[in-house]
């Protein structure tokens, strides 16, 4: 089956000399704004799931987190105002007249997930819940149920490239590594809140590394300044760190230890005290914020999984780009663009443009029936993503 407004295109050879990297962590209020919204989102679908055998119509992509106050301290601290998370957004509300319990989910979702992801934050100290999810917009919910095909409930476009840089991936190890359960069982005072920014010039990389550290870990300034020289010695030893170049590590930039400033928290996020955060200001579908490659300002966590192409279509072309790179020895780098179209079936995209970087005798020509394979294969099982959606089987963040 030929996939209708497709074209193949060529990328430029050779690598830019220059590349900015970034991800936040789990516990940065950004990223943890993007989960809250998809767990909400996962949650309302398994809800319409087991009531009617269907994900309905929702879209609680407009979550905020404002930041509360607390005092931190070497040896304690404590929450003087929890933060506040506002989940917005639409949702059905009724099924054949029976009131789903949306703020009841809501509360649920944000306690399961905050009790889930930290291991120094009490959430009903620290967070309160404020649900503001109203009924969908009539035209979008007629939209959502039209055809056995899914209509587009936006013009959009999802962008996605492959492979990871040596830098990219140093970017989400260190990340990985710091706060998973084997780094803040060792060294509890690493709190989930982690920045982690790379600059390449050339063999040189500069990693800084902001890390919401725990006071009630650590007793005493050098206490802190230690758990600093660990943190960097940890990540320069990853094997990222070796495949990347000469790596060059500051942690916690904004210190002054000589005036005794320096970045503590209470439970692990700055989100307690100073840093609000937003659903879809954070990493892109494969983890990252790669401003220098293609990437799309959609706001995937939170939105519907079954008819909003800004979502399906970011992880649709994540997943053309990264069949392609696995299937096609011949290709060594791949960007993927799919544009929808509102009102359009979500398996035909308004254009989809795919552009390769051959090895040397390999013409474009040659790579545009399998490259149209690949995209075509993955846009008809579209609607398998909404399961896997609810299943939580999608990394998008």
């Amino acid at each position: 089956m030929t996939l209708q407004n497709f074209s193949l295109g060529r990328l430029c050879e050779g690598d830019a000399n220059v590349e900015f990297v970034e991800r936040k962590g789990t516990g940065h209020p950004d990223t943890m704004a993007d989960a809250l919204s998809e767990a909400f989102s996962q949650a309302l679908s398994n809800h319409y799931l087991k009531q009617c055998g269907t994900i309905l119509h929702h879209n609680v992509d407009k979550l905020l987190i404002a930041a509360g106050s607390s005092a931190p301290a070497f040896g304690g601290g404590e929450i003087i105002i929890p933060f506040d998370v506002y989940l917005a957004g639409r949702a059905t509300t009724s099924i054949n007249g029976m009131e789903v319990p949306v703020e009841d989910i809501a509360r649920q979702t944000v306690a399961d997930w905050l009790g889930a992801n930290f291991h120094a934050l009490d959430p009903e100290l620290s967070a309160n819940v404020r649900c503001l999810v109203g009924p969908g917009a009539s035209e979008l919910v007629e939209l959502f149920g039209r055809q056995r095909m899914p209509l587009a409930n936006d013009t959009s476009i999802g962008a996605a490239f492959a492979p990871l840089s040596a830098t990219e991936q140093l970017v989400l190890a260190a990340e990985r590594y710091l706060t998973s359960q084997t780094s803040t069982t060792r060294h509890p005072e690493r709190g989930e809140d982690v920045k982690v920014m790379a600059m390449r010039d050339g063999h040189e990389v500069r990693l800084t590394i902001a890390c919401a550290m725990i006071g009630k870990y650590l007793n005493t300034l050098e206490d802190y300044a230690e758990a600093k020289r660990i943190l960097a010695t940890d990540v320069l030893g990853l094997p990222e760190a070796g495949a990347a170049g000469e790596v060059a590590i500051s942690v916690n930039a904004a210190d002054d230890l000589a005036a005794g400033s320096v970045y503590l928290t209470v439970s692990g996020t700055s989100a307690e005290a100073g840093d609000d955060g937003q659903t879809g200001r954070g990493n892109r579908v494969n983890g990252l914020i790669t401003p220098l490659r293609p990437t799309s300002m959609e706001a995937i966590a939170g939105k519907n999984p079954v008819n909003h192409v800004g979502k399906l279509y970011n992880v649709l072309a994540q997943r053309i780009c990264n069949s392609i790179i696995e299937a096609l020895k011949e290709v060594t780098r791949v960007h993927c663009a799919l544009l929808s179209q509102i009102g359009r079936p979500i398996d035909q995209p308004a254009r989809t443009f795919i552009r390769v970087l051959p090895v040397a005798g390999c013409s474009l020509e040659k790579l545009r029936e399998p490259v149209e394979h690949i995209a075509n294969r993955h846009l008809q099982q579209i609607t398998d993503l909404s399961r896997e959606f609810a299943a939580g089987k999608v990394s998008i963040y």
